[in-house]
């Protein structure tokens, strides 16, 4: 106890926090800043510390989000390790209160009103379950093979999910799936990790091809693999002839008898029944492998037909256009994809070297909506150019690489957690809002972190960093 009273005094939080990590923070923060400056500029308010403007108000922001960094740091890192779970439940309890207290903004009730200060706890919440997972991962000492561990960290991860998505906040929800990332570090099985990524191909399969034609290319692709890994053609072609004769039947009493057409549900009913036929075999031969198979078959034209049924009779109608736009299937450029097109035309705009700064015509009229926070981007492809844009994506892959690099030498599996988190929230963060304005992803409204206006959105990713800049600065000292 006297060597680690000794070590805790020996340790320098300041000496050992990263500077680097800081110095890119500040410069990210700063450069928001003067590109809020230009989004919103006003000739008759042209001071950049008018405060009552967006950027006056934006420098208020920044002044607060050092302090809140600097007393993140003065914490004992131990503290986001005991206290993990409470801060976890404090923001679950907040996320409860606002769809009933809070204010009702766009459709959305996401937001507490303090007189003019408006705070959304779904910003927070992302610390919080990033803590609450990265202590529930450090408990079970990365046991993510078992069902019984996964379980509890999908409740973690889902739990804000569900009351973000009752707000309703869908752009939020989405970012919360980037902790899955820190589960497949810890130990997850890539099965899983690889389902995840063949259920977003599907996803978008479904919204561009007839679905039937998508259910018989997961039925060839099922008996390829089957092929391949079973490797029994005896066990192979028994599988095949149930599959045709259920098929052929079912399809002939569809057409002839009961005078249907519905190819997409005759096709579901033929995988039942031929899985129901072949179950004794699987069971007698214990052919394990085959009922993986089908059991992933299954699955997926279940999936197939969830994503349909939700796009076509759950989601808003403008949320759905917005989707139908970006894949191509419509062109509304002066309605729901407005904001889009206009984004695009502003930082094509730009070319090599930019307008100059406080000369984009785009952004001086006012052509791009919510410019200053989910569309901050187009100032920068407009008056910075390609040469800016490149530099300020740069600056994001370089500060997601280093909160890797950092996470990779931490010595308790806490804090390495943790670190996986930070950098897999600002990664979709990034990779999504980038992706919006140039129209590669739907306009589903999420902040570029440190660019976008916004006191909640700065807040809440200056305690997720720098939470984990303490952690790093003390990771010799002993975490249970």
């Amino acid at each position: 106890m006297t060597q680690y009273r000794k070590l805790k005094r020996s340790i320098n939080i300041w000496q050992n926090i990263d500077k680097v990590t800081i110095l890119l923070f500040l410069l990210m923060v700063i450069m928001g800043w003067f590109n809020i400056y230009a989004a919103v500029y006003n000739e008759e308010h042209s001071q950049i510390l008018d405060f009552s403007q967006r950027y006056g108000k934006q420098f208020i922001w920044i002044v607060a989000s050092i302090i809140l960094a600097v007393i993140v740091v003065i914490i004992d890192s131990r503290f986001y390790l005991f206290f993990a779970y409470f801060i976890y439940a404090g923001l679950i309890l907040l996320l409860l209160l606002v769809l009933v207290l809070g204010k009702e903004i766009n459709g959305a009730r996401s937001w507490f009103e303090f007189g003019n200060i408006g705070l959304q706890p779904s910003e927070f919440a992302k610390a919080a379950t990033a803590l609450a997972l990265a202590a529930y991962l450090n408990s079970r000492k990365q046991d993510l093979t078992r069902l019984r561990t996964i379980i509890p960290a999908m409740v973690i991860i889902f739990l804000p999910v569900i009351l973000i998505a009752l707000q309703p906040d869908m752009g939020s929800t989405i970012v919360y799936l980037a902790f899955f990332i820190v589960l497949f570090r810890e130990g997850m099985s890539p099965f899983v990790f690889i389902s995840g990524l063949l259920m977003l191909i599907l996803f978008f399969l479904t919204l561009l091809v007839n679905n039937f034609y998508i259910k018989i290319g997961l039925v060839v692709a099922a008996f390829v693999f089957a092929w391949f890994t079973v490797r029994n053609p005896r066990i192979w072609l028994k599988g095949l002839a149930i599959v045709v004769v259920t098929g052929g039947l079912i399809f002939l009493a569809g057409h002839f008898i009961f005078r249907s057409g519905a190819n997409d549900r005759m096709l579901l009913i033929t995988v039942i029944l031929a899985g129901m036929l072949f179950a004794y075999y699987i069971y007698s031969k214990r052919a394990m492998a085959v009922l993986v198979v089908y059991l992933f078959l299954l699955g997926s034209i279940l999936y197939v037909n969830a994503v349909d049924f939700a796009f076509n009779h759950i989601i808003k109608p403008h949320q759905k256009e917005r989707v139908e736009i970006m894949l191509g299937l419509k062109s509304d450029p002066h309605g729901k994809g407005y904001n889009v097109n206009q984004s695009i035309i502003s930082i094509g705009s730009g070319g090599f070297s930019g307008k100059g700064y406080l000369q984009g015509t785009q952004t001086k009229y006012k052509f791009v909506p919510e410019q200053s926070t989910d569309f901050i981007f187009c100032t920068v492809g407009e008056e910075w150019g390609f040469l800016g844009s490149v530099v300020v994506i740069g600056l994001y892959v370089f500060l997601i690489i280093r909160l890797l690099i950092m996470a990779e030498r931490q010595r308790s599996l806490f804090s390495r957690a943790y670190g996986y988190g930070v950098a897999a929230v600002l990664f979709i963060h990034f990779f999504i809002n980038i992706g919006m304005a140039i129209g590669l992803i739907p306009v589903i409204g999420i902040p570029l972190p440190f660019f976008s206006y916004g006191g909640s959105s700065l807040w809440g990713f200056t305690i997720l960093l720098f939470i984990f800049l303490r952690l790093d600065a003390g990771r010799t000292e002993y975490l249970i």
